[in-house]
């Protein structure tokens, strides 16, 4: 080998490559999501603004508002303190989300074909039926 075939560089093209043709598999949702998702819409549904209720939790408006789009993945503190804030508590909040993480898995179990073989009924995913206490 030569010192110059030793120098190249493999090229990595900087576009990724073409999404195969068909449909395209439905993401499993994120609780980032879910949980940002509740806050909001509890936000919104008091007619209150993302300053207020930042300036009620103690935390700062940029951060309360990437927990409600699902940019940042908050802590358990936090989001107490979200949730004290909007009147409700932590326990409320995970409900909320939980019951949309059904929802949607719901929705997406039947599109891919209910449950899994050898278990009729039975909820997809690789643990099954999985419920949320707080």
């Amino acid at each position: 080998m030569t010192i110059r075939a030793t120098n190249q560089a493999r090229v990595l093209p900087l576009r990724p490559f073409p999404a195969p043709a068909g449909p395209t598999p439905s993401r499993e949702p994120l609780w980032r999501d879910l949980v940002g998702d509740v806050l909001r819409r509890e936000r919104l549904s008091q007619g209150r603004t993302l300053k207020d209720v930042a300036d009620a939790a103690r935390i700062s408006m940029a951060y309360l508002s990437e927990v409600e789009r699902g940019r940042k993945e908050a802590s358990s503190e936090v989001l107490a303190a979200a949730a004290q804030a909007l009147g409700l508590r932590l326990a409320d909040v995970l409900a909320l989300a939980q019951g949309e993480l059904i929802r949607l898995s719901g929705a997406r179990s039947r599109s891919l074909g209910a449950g899994r073989a050898g278990h009729p009924g039975r909820p997809a995913g690789p643990m099954g039926g999985v419920l949320l206490a707080a």
